[in-house]
């Protein structure tokens, strides 16, 4: 079947930095994986809530599909975790499959996302300047 696309199954790892809270999501994000995600992000944001630097950094560059079920997720986290003082940053600026739902939806205004996950870290020491002159 010529055009037709396998659905990959979803993997979402979590690991504590000393700089951030990271959460790496790969596959399809859909309304039958999301609850997978979901519960790691929550995870995460509480995580993070503890953390010293108050950052979680959502790794979605291996995303293969990206529907309206991952944009509630992520967006649930972010509001979540800036009512528990904590900033979420995403690493999606070169996955079309992500990039597009969020500019889409206007998304991508909302969140910070960035190129690579060393892009996403480091506005972590600028961002510390600009609160703490």
């Amino acid at each position: 079947m010529s055009g037709a696309r396998v659905m990959e199954s979803l993997v979402v790892d979590r690991e504590a930095r000393a700089d951030a809270v990271l959460v790496r999501v790969r596959g399809d994000v859909d309304s039958i994986t999301v609850g997978e995600l979901h519960s790691q992000l929550t995870a995460a944001r509480e995580l993070a809530a503890t953390h010293p630097a108050r950052l979680l950094v959502i790794d979605l560059q291996p995303v293969t599909f990206f529907g309206s079920a991952g944009l509630n997720a992520i967006y649930d986290c972010r509001e979540q975790g800036l009512a528990a003082g904590t900033s979420v940053r995403l690493v999606a600026a070169d996955n079309e499959y992500v990039l597009r739902p969020l500019e889409v939806t206007k998304l991508d205004r909302v969140f910070e996302v960035h190129r690579t996950l060393t892009d996403a870290l480091g506005n972590t020491d600028r961002q510390e300047r600009e609160q703490h002159p």
